[in-house]
């Protein structure tokens, strides 16, 4: 997939854990490590809104397109 989701690095910048995200954003730690992985299919804007508020962050600090080469 062309979409890399830089969940790992915004959470080392802010100095939290995904264990904290998830108690703040009110996700599973299940499905927060489905994304941080890459392995998600789709993310509902809802969730990143939660996510970008949390991480006092923008969407494309978390998400970045590689074209395919």
């Amino acid at each position: 997939m062309a979409i890399i989701v830089n969940l790992d690095v915004m959470l080392a910048r802010r100095k939290m854990s995904l264990t904290e995200l998830s108690e703040k954003v009110g996700l599973t730690m299940a499905n927060l490590s489905v994304l941080k992985t890459g392995k998600a299919k789709a993310i509902r804007f809802s969730t990143l809104d939660s996510i970008c508020a949390t991480l006092d962050c923008q969407p494309g600090d978390i998400l970045e397109y590689t074209p395919h080469t």
